[in-house]
């Protein structure tokens, strides 16, 4: 707990939703969040935690995937915006209403 303390307030909201009441079932997950500090450093990992918090999803992977696409750097919102022309923009197998009724 005292080095989720020293990476800062949402490393360490993330760690006590983790521990819960399953102290050690949880302990090997959060040691591998804890570990990522080595590979990203103390900074990057607060802002990886706080925004897994943000969605409600911690956990190592989370974590992990934010760190490695570097989402941990973006602003909430503008990362959120990036995602929403999948939907505002048509998809991937999108396809335009007048081609269907032809």
């Amino acid at each position: 707990m005292a080095e989720a303390e020293r990476v800062g307030p949402a490393c360490m909201a993330m760690v006590r939703a983790m521990f819960g009441d399953k102290v050690l079932i949880r302990m090997r997950v959060v040691q591998g969040v804890l570990g990522l500090q080595k590979k990203y450093g103390a900074v990057r990992l607060e802002a990886a935690c706080s925004r897994a918090n943000h969605y409600g999803t911690p956990g190592l992977n989370v974590v992990k995937r934010i760190l490695e696409k570097g989402l941990d750097q973006q602003d909430l919102l503008a990362a959120f915006d990036a995602l929403a022309s999948t939907y505002t923009e048509g998809g991937r197998f999108y396809r335009a209403t007048s081609t269907i009724l032809q």
